[in-house]
C-alpha cells in the first residue's frame, strides 16, 4: 500500500512540475519576485537588456524608491542614492499590488515601488512593495 501511495504521489508531483514548466508566463511569479531574486532587495536602479520571444532586443530600466509625488503622467521617487527622480508613466501602466492589478490612480505618497520602463518610453509597469522606508 505504501508503494502505491508513493507511486501516485510521485506521478502527481511530476505532472505538476511538467505543467508549470510548460505553462504560459501568466503562471509565473510577479515581476517583483524576479527583480528580488535576480537583483536583490538592495537594488536602487538597474538597466536590463534582454531578448524577447520574437527575437528583438529589449532595454528595460528599473527604479526602486518611495513615491513622493504622483500625477497622471509621472511619479516622483525618492531613491536611496539621490533626492528624487521624476519618471514618466504611461496612462495605461499596470500597477501590481500584491496579487491584484490596479491603476496609476491607486498610487499614493509613501508607497515603496519598483518601476519598470522601456528605454526612451514612459513606465508601463509599477510593482508596489509596501509602505515607506
Amino acid at each position: 500500500m505504501n508503494r502505491r501511495r508513493f507511486a501516485v504521489l510521485a506521478c502527481v508531483l511530476v505532472a505538476l512540475n511538467a505543467f508549470f514548466w510548460l505553462a504560459e508566463s501568466g503562471f509565473a511569479l510577479p515581476a517583483s519576485g524576479i527583480v528580488q531574486t535576480l537583483l536583490g532587495g538592495r537594488m536602487i536602479r538597474a538597466e536590463v537588456v534582454w531578448q524577447s520571444t520574437d527575437g528583438t532586443i529589449q532595454d528595460t530600466q528599473l527604479y526602486r524608491g518611495v513615491i513622493t509625488a504622483v500625477s497622471t503622467t509621472s511619479i516622483t521617487l525618492r531613491e536611496r542614492d539621490r533626492p528624487s527622480d521624476v519618471i514618466p508613466v504611461s496612462p495605461t501602466a499596470t500597477v501590481r499590488l500584491a496579487f491584484q492589478t490596479g491603476t496609476v490612480s491607486q498610487l499614493r505618497r509613501g508607497m515603496r515601488v519598483v518601476v519598470a520602463k522601456p528605454a526612451n518610453a514612459p513606465a508601463d509597469t509599477i510593482q508596489v512593495e509596501g509602505l515607506g522606508a
